[in-house]
C-alpha cells in the first residue's frame, strides 16, 4: 500500500522546528563556551544572548505546533537532549551554588555532617580540592588576591590563614535540606572529589530528559497534546538553570512532577512520598501541595511527614539542632523578615506591612486552589499556586521557577512563561525599578491571557452548549 506524503506544509513546519532547536543549542553552547561567568557590571551581552534564546524557544515551539505528532514526539525528545548536552558545554555562568553542592557531598563521604562545619573551617582544611579551593597569589604589599572568576577571596577559621573559595557563603553552614545532601554525597561518593562541574551537570541533564519524558507520557495517556512537553524539554530556563548552573531545584521538580502524576492516579501514599522527599530537597515544592489534597488528604499529608522526617534522621542524629544550618539567616539575608524583598507589594504597603500582606495573600491563594482544583488534574491548580507564589514572594533567583515549568506544560499554558523570564530580568539587570515593571508586566501578561481564554470558552458554550454539556456530565 502505498503512503501518502505528508501534507508540505507540515515538512516546512518539521524542518523550522528542527532548525530552531538547533540553533538553540547552538546559543546555549555560545552562552556558556564564549561568554563566561556572568558580570553584573557588564550585564549586556549575556542579556542579548538570553532574549535571543527565549525569542528561539518561542520560534521553535510555533513551528512544532504544525508537525505531525509521532515525528514532533521524536523531535521534542531529541531536541532535549540536544539542548540539554548545549547547555553542559562550560562551567556555570551565573550561580556559584553547585560548588557548594559539590563540597557538602565531599564532606559526606568523609564521614562528617555537612551541617556541622562552615567550609572554611580549619578542621576540614585536609578536604579541600584545588578546584574549590584553588591557591591565593600574594601581591607586593603582603595582601592576597583571587584570580579565578568564580572564586572569591576569604579565610580560613580559626587561624586566620588567606583563602580563595569558590563556594558562596563560604563562612556560614549549609542551609540545603536532607534529601538534597543525600543526593550531593551520592553523586561525589561516584565521580570523586576532583571532578569538577560536569558530574551535576549531566545529573541535571539526565533529570531535565526524564521530566520531558514523564511529561510526553502523562499528555498523551491524558489526549493532552505531547508536543506541550518541550515546553519543558527546551526551555531556556531549563538548560540554563538545571543543567548549566546545576540548580537542586531540578531534582525537587522531579519528584513534585512524580507526585502529582500519582496523586492524579489515585495514588495518595505514594505520591504523598515522592511530595515529602520533594520538600526534603528544597522545601520550595510544599507550595505545590495544596492543589494535591482535594481528595483523602490526610494520605498524602501523612506520607509526606514522614517521608520527609525519615530522610532528616541521620542528620538530627549526628547534628542535632543545627540541621536548620543557613536557613534563618538566609531569610533574613534576602529580606523576608522585614518585607524588603516583596518587590511589587511594596508599591502598595508599607515595607513592615508587606510580611504579613504576603503571608494573607499566599494563604487565600492555597484555600482557592485547594477547593477548586480537579483532583484528576491537579496541574492547574499547581501552575497557579506556584506561579502566584513566585510573583508575590518574587525571589532574585530564576531557577526556583523551575518547579513551575512542568505544569505549564501539562496545562499548556504558556503565558506563565512570563514568570520565570520576569526572574531572569531580576537576576541580570538587577535594579529595583526594573524588576518591578517585569514582576506587573508578568501579571498583566497572565490576567489577559486567562481573559482571552476565559472568553473563547464562553463563546464555545454559546456555539455547542450540547456538546459541552455532555462533556460536562462525563467529567
Amino acid at each position: 500500500m502505498k503512503i501518502a506524503a505528508p501534507p508540505r506544509s507540515a515538512l516546512v513546519s518539521t524542518v523550522l522546528a528542527c532548525v530552531a532547536a538547533a540553533a538553540l543549542a547552538a546559543l546555549t553552547a555560545y552562552s556558556v563556551t564564549v561568554l563566561g561567568y556572568f558580570d553584573s557590571a557588564h550585564p549586556t551581552a549575556l542579556v542579548l544572548c538570553t532574549v535571543g534564546l527565549w525569542a528561539l524557544f518561542a520560534l521553535a515551539i510555533l513551528a512544532l505546533r504544525r508537525v505531525p505528532t509521532r515525528p514532533a514526539i521524536a523531535i521534542v525528545l531529541i531536541g532535549s537532549a540536544l539542548i540539554g548536552g548545549a547547555a553542559m558545554a562550560g562551567p556555570p555562568n551565573t550561580s556559584t551554588d553547585s560548588a557548594r553542592y559539590a563540597w557538602d557531598g565531599i564532606v559526606q563521604n568523609a564521614g562528617i555532617s555537612p551541617y556541622r562545619y562552615v567550609p572554611v573551617d580549619d578542621a576540614l582544611g585536609d578536604l579541600r580540592p584545588e578546584w574549590l579551593f584553588p591557591a591565593p597569589l600574594e601581591n607586593a604589599d603582603g595582601t592576597h588576591r583571587c584570580i579565578e572568576p568564580r572564586t572569591h577571596k576569604t579565610s580560613s577559621v580559626p587561624s586566620g590563614i588567606p583563602l580563595c573559595t569558590a563556594l558562596n557563603r563560604s563562612k556560614v553552614p549549609t542551609i540545603y535540606p536532607a534529601a538534597a545532601e543525600m543526593f550531593f554525597a551520592g553523586v561525589r561518593f561516584v565521580t570523586g572529589p576532583s571532578a569538577e562541574y560536569w558530574p551535576l551537570q549531566l545529573t541535571g541533564l539526565l533529570m531535565s530528559i526524564a521530566i520531558t519524558a514523564m511529561l510526553i507520557v502523562a499528555l498523551r495517556r491524558r489526549n493532552l497534546d505531547p508536543r506541550w512537553a518541550a515546553l519543558w524539554g527546551w526551555s531556556p530556563i531549563v538548560a540554563t538553570e538545571a543543567i548549566t548552573n546545576s540548580h537542586i531545584d531540578i531534582l525537587g521538580t522531579l519528584l513534585a512532577l512524580v507526585a502529582t502524576l500519582l496523586v492524579a492516579r489515585g495514588l495518595r501514599f505514594r505520591g504523598g512520598i515522592a511530595l515529602g522527599a520533594a520538600i526534603a530537597v528544597k522545601l520550595i515544592p510544599v507550595i505545590a501541595a495544596p492543589a494535591l489534597l482535594r481528595r483523602q488528604p490526610w494520605k498524602v499529608i501523612v506520607a509526606s511527614i514522614v517521608t520527609f522526617a525519615v530522610l532528616y534522621i541521620p542528620y538530627v542524629l549526628s547534628t542535632g539542632i543545627a540541621v536548620l544550618g543557613y536557613l534563618p539567616g538566609y531569610l533574613s539575608e534576602e529580606g523576608y523578615n522585614n518585607g524588603s524583598r516583596f518587590t511589587l507589594l511594596t508599591l502598595f504597603v508599607p515595607k513592615t506591612a508587606s510580611l504579613a500582606v504576603a503571608a494573607v495573600l499566599l494563604l487565600i491563594t492555597a484555600v482557592l486552589v485547594w477547593w477548586k482544583t480537579n483532583p484528576d488534574a491537579p496541574w492547574l491548580g499547581q501552575l497557579i499556586m506556584i506561579g502566584t507564589t513566585l510573583l508575590i514572594v518574587s525571589p532574585r533567583y530564576p531557577w526556583y521557577a523551575l518547579l513551575l515549568v512542568p505544569f505549564i506544560a501539562l496545562s499548556g499554558r504558556w503565558e506563565w512563561f512570563a514568570v520565570p523570564l520576569a526572574l531572569t530580568v531580576r537576576l541580570l539587570i538587577p535594579n529595583h525599578g526594573v524588576s518591578q515593571v517585569a514582576i506587573a508586566t508578568a501579571i498583566v501578561v497572565i490576567v489577559a491571557m486567562a481573559l482571552y481564554r476565559t472568553g473563547l470558552e464562553g463563546r464555545a458554550r454559546l456555539r455547542h452548549p450540547v456538546r459541552l454539556l455532555r462533556g460536562a456530565s462525563r467529567s
